[in-house]
């Protein structure tokens, strides 16, 4: 959000070549109005929303980058601007392509999480998650995931046995800041439990914190844990799966990814 008429003006262009999506807005919204406008990023001068406005949008929005551009500052306000919950500190005047390539950087970081290198196979129990086949194995059996539930499984995997809010996954499956009331994630748990339950009766490896999120543990349903614990484990070896992908999946995702940027006019 930024009152500089000319960079606004010169970053439409640079966003449209790009075919990112941009909305110019002449106040600052809150964080229900930026969670119903399905975000990737935000762009904040905070001599405009005040550095309580970037604290604001961070605690009630996690999953939405943020990223503060602004004029020669003190160090003090950048810290508290940092820890407060912005990505990164832009100090003006900077070179259109330097914000464009630290915006991406950004994003690829909060997009990348922490998840094991896409050549890894993460075993729990009785469960391979095996990323060149894009879907989960017990032996030789397949879930049949769908992508998303793939992604969904592959993301709560490779957090090491931490919960993950249910904001944050939304953000890293389906790209974008969660609406209040969407009710997108808790579906998705549903239908890859009931898929893993299917391959794999006597486990169970998504597990619930009520009003947080959903954690990932390899459980047998007589309480006890794995060989190695109840944890995920990547391994660069597995087993040959002989099964082929469904007709018509090429094993990547196409990148049509929404951008969304909000700056003041």
């Amino acid at each position: 959000m930024d009152d500089d008429t000319g960079l606004v003006a010169v970053m439409e262009r640079r966003f449209a070549a790009l075919r990112w999506q941009l909305e110019v807005l002449n106040y600052a919204p809150g964080p229900d109005h930026l969670a119903a406008m399905r975000l990737h990023a935000v762009i904040v001068n905070p001599a405009l929303t005040g550095l309580d406005y970037i604290e604001r949008v961070g605690i009630a929005l996690p999953g939405l980058a943020v990223l503060v551009l602004a004029g020669p500052a003190p160090v003090a306000d950048r810290v508290r601007g940092l820890r407060a919950g912005a990505d990164d500190w832009i100090t003006k005047p900077c070179h259109p392509g330097e914000l464009v390539a630290r915006l991406q950087a950004v994003l690829r970081r909060r997009r990348a999480g922490e998840l094991p290198g896409d050549d890894e196979a993460v075993v729990a129990g009785e469960l391979a998650i095996r990323p060149d086949m894009f879907d989960a194995y017990v032996g030789e059996e397949a879930a049949g995931l769908s992508r998303k539930e793939y992604e969904l499984l592959r993301q709560l995997a490779g957090a090491d046995g931490r919960v993950l809010e249910r904001e944050l996954i939304y953000q890293r499956v389906w790209g974008y800041t969660m609406v209040r009331g969407d009710r997108s994630v808790d579906v998705f748990v549903r239908k890859l439990r009931t898929k893993l339950e299917r391959i794999s009766p006597g486990w169970r490896y998504v597990h619930t914190h009520f009003g947080v999120g959903y954690r990932f543990a390899a459980e047998r349903e007589d309480g006890g844990a794995g060989p190695d614990g109840d944890g995920a484990h990547a391994t660069t070896d597995p087993t040959p799966i002989p099964h082929a992908r469904a007709e018509g999946d090429t094993g990547a995702e196409q990148a049509g990814v929404r951008f969304g940027l909000a700056a003041v006019g």
